[in-house]
């Protein structure tokens, strides 16, 4: 028998729903980007061709690029496809009940699946992994073609192999924010990499590079 679509997937908090999109909204979202990932917040955002406009919105971008942060790939299954996207903007947000929050795009191809499913995973990339950032951000047949993976523990959701930690998580409530949107999951299983197998250090971004902890 078919999964009902519209079902509310175990974990989600009840008011969840209310924020789905309509699946015919959902493919209007898909477009035609050829990226789907933000390395630097707003960067593939229109702005209105006023000079003034088009140089605040470059120093907003350009100061915000300031602040060095780790790379993470969120995950689901659609179905029974693998769906990533690179994702820079990721925090944690509550201790008890433990919740963490992404902020993908508004025109994002993967955010509308991630949604429908319910549920994700967040996959912390490791110093070796700019080609997982970089291959997770392009539109393409198979963004994991070549890239192992297993279920986590409590979604099922994608663990990429070699990464320094993953949080298993629900979506536990989404926000409207500006051309973006606020997710934030509830963490139901979590893991770290142990730190004494010689590939800890993290992948950074920051001023429009890659970075590392490791001199």
């Amino acid at each position: 028998m078919a999964e009902n679509q519209d079902a509310i997937p175990d974990g989600i908090s009840p008011d969840a729903r209310e924020t789905w999109p309509h699946p015919e909204l959902i493919q209007s979202w898909l477009g035609d980007a050829e990226v789907d990932f933000e390395l630097r917040p707003g960067e593939e955002v229109a702005v209105h061709d006023d000079p003034e406009a088009q140089a605040a919105a470059r120093r907003f971008r350009d100061v915000l690029g300031s602040f060095a942060s780790g790379i993470t790939v969120i995950t689901t299954m659609s179905g029974d496809e693998p769906v990533g996207m690179t994702c820079q903007s990721f925090s944690s947000v509550s201790l008890d009940p433990p919740l963490i929050t992404f902020i993908p795009a508004r025109t994002s191809r993967a955010w509308p699946l991630i949604q429908r499913a319910g549920r994700f995973c967040v996959n912390v990339l490791a110093a070796d992994q700019e080609h997982v950032s970089a291959q997770m951000a392009t539109k393409g047949a198979d963004k994991f073609a070549g890239i192992d993976w297993t279920p986590a523990t409590a979604t099922g959701s994608p663990v990429i192999t070699g990464t320094l930690a993953h949080l298993d998580c629900t979506i536990h409530a989404v926000y409207e924010g500006g051309d973006h949107f606020i997710v934030v999951g509830r963490v139901e299983h979590l893991e770290t990499r142990g730190p004494d197998d010689g590939t800890s250090e993290p992948l950074l971004f920051f001023k429009g590079r890659y970075r590392t902890t490791d001199a």
